[in-house]
């Protein structure tokens, strides 16, 4: 492991958000900030024995920060009956604090998984003056709606997201996904409940104020971008929704990767193995890292 690894925390309104800072023994002068999706925290991205997409950039010499949202991973305080938190504040207030706070010494690389690449793409629709502030803008498995009609989109979208997930948020005040194992981490009740509508594919719109997401991504000029989808990912990225989200946003200027062995990988990726299989570090993860040395 040629990184060293450490803590920190920035404070947001009354709570304070984790980043895990990956640096490397010779930096090269660029920064990453890292963002997960849902029912999951930024250990999606890194270990402590140096494993993970962010561990690898960090050896390359990248600046690596993984941050943990409201209540998730190492935020303080845990999601609980008393902390609650909307999908509307990890865009509006969340993820532009991070920003700023990183882009302090300059415009930074964003590299997102799942749910977090509708989140960040809402944020900076919503707010463009923080387009100039990001690098590149790098996305695996991100989609907004679930389009495929499969058995396994009635058992884990149908049945437990949209009918026992609320009724879990309402016996415990937030959804215990962790506890379920259906879930790394455990969600707010309140940003479980603002994601429903936009998976099942109602308009790209906020929940709360109506703010219209779609029409707002139009005029931006989006940082140069990658994003990354894998074939064996038949539901929470499936290739087919991952390029409608980019049609939807205007970010299908940018790259787009299929990870399968068709393409020359040597696995079949699927939504998670994407990030932490060690075959990734021969594939995509060289590669990911000689195109943000140039951006």
């Amino acid at each position: 492991m040629q990184h060293q690894q450490s803590s920190d925390w920035l404070q947001v309104a009354d709570y304070r958000l984790h980043l895990r800072q990956l640096q490397p023994v010779e930096p090269n002068g660029q920064r990453v900030l890292m963002l997960h999706g849902a029912i999951e925290n930024s250990r999606i991205f890194y270990n402590e024995k140096g494993r993970g997409l962010g561990c690898f950039l960090a050896d390359q010499g990248f600046t690596v920060y993984c941050a943990d949202f409201a209540g998730r991973g190492q935020s303080i305080p845990a999601v609980s009956r008393s902390f609650n938190h909307s999908q509307q504040q990890l865009i509006a207030d969340d993820i532009p604090a991070l920003i700023r706070h990183l882009a302090l010494a300059g415009p930074v690389h964003l590299v997102v998984h799942s749910w977090a690449g509708v989140v960040v793409a809402a944020a900076l629709a919503r707010q463009p003056e923080l387009v100039p502030l990001v690098r590149s803008l790098v996305t695996f498995g991100s989609k907004r709606c679930i389009s495929v009609q499969s058995w396994q989109r009635w058992l884990h979208i149908d049945l437990v997201w949209n009918r026992l997930a609320r009724l879990l948020c309402k016996a415990y005040g937030y959804l215990p996904a962790r506890q379920w194992r259906f879930g790394a981490d455990n969600e707010p009740a309140q940003y479980l409940l603002d994601t429903i509508g936009w998976i099942r594919g109602e308009p790209f719109a906020d929940p709360t104020d109506g703010f219209d997401y779609r029409s707002a991504c139009q005029p931006v000029r989006w940082p140069p971008s990658w994003h990354f989808a894998a074939v064996n990912d038949q539901l929470l990225g499936h290739p087919r929704d991952v390029q409608a989200f980019l049609a939807e946003t205007g970010l299908s200027s940018g790259r787009y990767s299929l990870l399968a062995k068709s393409a020359g990988q040597l696995l079949d990726y699927d939504h998670i193995s994407m990030l932490t299989a060690p075959e990734a570090r021969q594939d995509h993860f060289p590669l990911l890292a000689d195109w943000l040395r140039v951006q």
